[in-house]
């Protein structure tokens, strides 16, 4: 017997209306030869039995496994845990409110499998803004997120992350080469881990078609908020942290001299094109209390 070719694993806690999607958008896919993982991380171990036990195919149940955390554990104790138990040779992260076109699976898969040397493959990404009412999600507006960029390269993920789970299938070894997620990082985890993928070699997207939807509710709180919204100041916390302890260890493997320098250097140039604005911005008055005069006298 061989094991599935793709594990997908899914975080959730509480939120049976996200997950009702999530498995609708799994077992949609075009593609079935695949394995999922709900790691429900403190929450209702009984609903979450039951929207598995509700699945119409029987097929989809027995390709759906379970991890219960007795008490919440974090989202990447929770990722770690869902990559731990997986045994597919392609791994992907599927949020609870996140989902896929039917294709994506298919496409991610017949890329990956003709491109041997690629670590894994992105898809171009949608977001969807919606409203929960009445039960039912409601979509606002569509927009396609990062649609500038012509593929997830490491020199623009350095200023921020580029592409989020739902839209990344890579190969599972990877993380017997760079490790598991950073459990210390209650969030962006997986900006984390692309930055380490990036550094060992190139990606690319899947296509121009958007095939995954990384679903966003505004003013949302609680449980239905982002984490990207719902928890903005640990973003920017843990962000800094990340840059911190790679600068740090650049220092100590090279010394201060380089930072130093592009410090000062970067500085000097700010205040540079800060006093060249203020220079036009007096120019410009003196042009105008010029034209001003000269209007007078006609």
């Amino acid at each position: 017997m061989t094991g599935p070719r793709v594990s997908i694993v899914v975080r959730t806690k509480n939120r049976p209306d996200f997950l009702t999607r999530a498995l609708s958008s799994i077992t949609s896919q075009v593609f079935d030869d695949w394995e999922a993982i709900i790691v429900n991380d403190g929450g209702d171990a009984a609903k979450v039995a039951a929207l598995v036990a509700a699945l119409p195919d029987p097929s989809h149940r027995d390709r759906v496994r379970v991890i219960d955390h007795p008490e919440s554990r974090g989202r990447w104790v929770s990722a770690n845990a869902g990559v731990l138990a997986a045994t597919g040779e392609y791994l992907v992260l599927h949020d609870d409110d996140d989902s896929w076109h039917r294709d994506f699976l298919a496409k991610a898969v017949e890329y990956l499998d003709a491109h041997p040397e690629r670590q894994g493959v992105v898809s171009r990404i949608e977001i969807v803004w919606e409203r929960e009412e009445q039960g039912r999600f409601v979509v606002e507006e569509r927009e396609e997120f990062q649609s500038q960029l012509t593929a997830p390269l490491l020199t623009d993920t350095l200023l921020f992350n580029r592409f989020v789970p739902i839209g990344f299938l890579y190969r599972r070894s990877l993380h017997a080469e760079i490790g598991l997620y950073d459990e210390k990082l209650p969030v962006v985890g997986d900006w984390d881990f692309n930055l380490k993928v990036l550094s060992r070699g190139a990606l690319e997207y899947l296509g121009d078609q958007p095939l995954a939807y990384w679903h966003q509710r505004r003013g949302a709180t609680g449980s239905a908020a982002n984490s990207v919204a719902g928890a903005r100041s640990d973003h920017a916390r843990y962000d800094a942290s990340i840059r911190e302890e790679a600068l740090r260890s650049w220092v100590e493997e090279n010394g201060t001299g380089l930072v130093l320098y592009l410090t000062k250097f970067i500085d000097q140039r700010f205040v540079d094109v800060e006093n060249g604005i203020r220079e036009e911005i007096v120019a410009s008055s003196f042009w105008r209390r010029v034209e001003r005069r000269l209007r007078r006298r006609r």
